[in-house]
């Protein structure tokens, strides 16, 4: 168990008289001096907390007024792109996005009808957190997530800084604060993302008009002066990468987010890219770590996790739509979606197995997986998105004792996928794969290795990391099971492998655990 930050901690005792008459001794207060100053060699005193060690699978709702017209991801910029642009280079490509042409076709120009009036479409009407989270906590999920900004500078919490808040418009509710009510309900770990910091120049689509056609010229709702205060002042010319230059708009950030922190005091914060804008991100940071300090008396339990490829200690590195290529002496997470980020018509969800499958390759890194899990406007899950789910609660009952609270084993896997591992989308390797046989991956905890099979094996198994000569297990192996069976099986750890005869009935699920238990 980790100690409280002894050297940080002032402990203030006093008796204080009440009256003559009452003889009542207040209890004695305790005082945590800061421990984490803003600067970046100050966060190296961080200590991974256990909880998020041991958690390994969160579910997020990366959700908001973005899935009202039901086509993805970004919809609030690209409603916009009359003529992409290259966000790299700054350069247009001539070409408009298919949600300009979408929104025109169903909405209106937008220089009439613009996202400020697609937020107002957003009610949640069948929206039940508690409902929601109780299943959540059956599919397996040790923390949960919720959407608190995102680029388009929607609140999803009581905010005073903006009117453009779920509290004053859409739902009319406090999303984040009910998310949080039922995570603690069901015992969940509670954490919020915030992308705000991308949005100032994100939205610089939203303040300009047609090059062509009849409307050429016409402004977009976004260069109505009224409406700045969710468009964002338009951004220098210069000032166009993901994240602004301008001081003005980095203190917006500063105070947007130290607002969500203060008022909720969240267990884990996760920002969509690096560690923002130097002072202010410090500071924030700082503040995120101090804070919970006085939260836990004591303890840092505070997870922060952002796009930074070196966290050395300092927070937990975030890869978006990928995944390790090898064990990291770090906790580290995956953030990826079962679909789109947002709720798009006719899109492609991932399966249950490719759900475990990407599990058990996190886990086996030490990493965390963090799924977001797509929810229609109006708050509920598709019928598909449900049965996903109720594969993954079938699961993970069984083989959880293999990936809660477990630790990397010597190697993280053997077969195939070892060495045709192909590159992730924002670094990293992919995190959905197709599997072979033959392709196994470990996890290690207390006198037991798990070895996962990543397609159902047939006839027997032969792992090799586990053949005597393999030299990585100086321990004797003294029993042999299969996770979510009684059957009684046969083994014989051979020189080359540890050979497994499979039993006539094996569990229904594709991913078969292992246990190995040593002398």
């Amino acid at each position: 168990m980790r100690k409280p930050f002894s050297t940080a901690i002032v402990i203030i005792y006093s008796l204080i008289a009440i009256s003559c008459a009452e003889d009542v001794k207040k209890p004695e207060a305790r005082i945590y001096e800061p421990s984490f100053a803003p600067d970046l060699e100050s966060f190296r005193q961080y200590q991974y907390p256990e909880w998020f060690s041991d958690a390994k699978f969160g579910i997020w709702a990366h959700w908001g007024p973005q899935a009202v017209p039901r086509q993805g991801d970004w919809y609030a910029r690209k409603m916009y792109e009359s003529d992409i642009v290259n966000r790299r280079t700054n350069e247009p490509t001539g070409k408009p996005s298919r949600e300009y042409l979408y929104h025109v076709e169903h909405y209106g120009h937008p220089s009439k009808f613009g996202y400020k009036d697609i937020i107002p479409l957003w009610k949640a009407e069948r929206w039940d957190p508690e409902k929601l989270m109780a299943l959540y906590k059956r599919v397996g999920a040790r923390y949960f997530v919720s959407m608190a900004t995102h680029h388009d500078n929607f609140f999803l919490w009581d905010s005073k800084i903006h009117r453009w808040n779920s509290v004053k418009m859409g739902p009319m509710k406090d999303v984040v604060g009910l998310w949080q009510a039922a995570a603690k309900k069901e015992g969940l770990r509670f954490g919020v993302s915030e992308h705000l910091g991308a949005s100032y120049t994100w939205f610089r689509p939203s303040h300009g008009a047609d090059k062509s056609g009849p409307m050429k010229g016409v402004p977009y709702d976004g260069a109505d002066p009224q409406y700045q205060d969710l468009y964002h002042p338009k951004t220098a010319a210069d000032d166009y990468a993901w994240y602004t230059k301008d001081s003005l708009n980095q203190q917006n950030w500063f105070a947007s987010i130290s607002e969500l922190l203060e008022m909720y005091k969240p267990d884990l914060l996760y920002t969509d890219g690096a560690l923002p804008f130097e002072k202010y991100g410090q500071r924030m940071l700082a503040n995120f770590y101090n804070q919970d300090i006085i939260k836990n008396g004591g303890l840092l339990e505070a997870v922060y996790t952002c796009k930074h490829l070196q966290p050395e200690g300092r927070w937990v590195r975030d890869i978006e739509r990928g995944a390790m290529d090898s064990i990291s002496p770090e906790p580290w997470q995956t953030d990826t979606s079962i679909g789109d980020w947002y709720y798009r018509t006719g899109q492609k969800y991932m399966t249950g197995v490719e759900v475990i499958q990407m599990l058990v390759d996190i886990v086996s890194k030490n990493g965390n997986l963090l799924l977001n899990v797509v929810q229609t406007p109006e708050g509920d899950l598709e019928p598909d998105v449900l049965d996903i789910l109720e594969e993954i609660a079938e699961w993970t009952p069984v083989n959880g004792e293999g990936i809660y609270g477990t630790r990397p084993w010597k190697v993280y896997g053997e077969g195939p996928s070892i060495s045709n591992q192909e590159k992730g989308t924002f670094g990293g390797v992919r995190d959905v794969r197709p599997y072979e046989a033959g392709d196994i991956r470990f996890t290690a905890k207390e006198n037991a290795v798990f070895a996962f099979s990543m397609q159902k094996p047939e006839g027997q198994l032969k792992i090799v990391s586990l053949g005597k000569k393999a030299g990585l297990e100086e321990r004797k192996i003294k029993s042999v099971r299969i996770l979510g069976s009684s059957e009684r099986i046969k083994w014989k750890q051979e020189e080359d492998a540890l050979v497994i005869a499979m039993p006539s009935t094996l569990p229904e699920w594709i991913v078969t655990g292992f246990r190995i238990d040593f002398r």
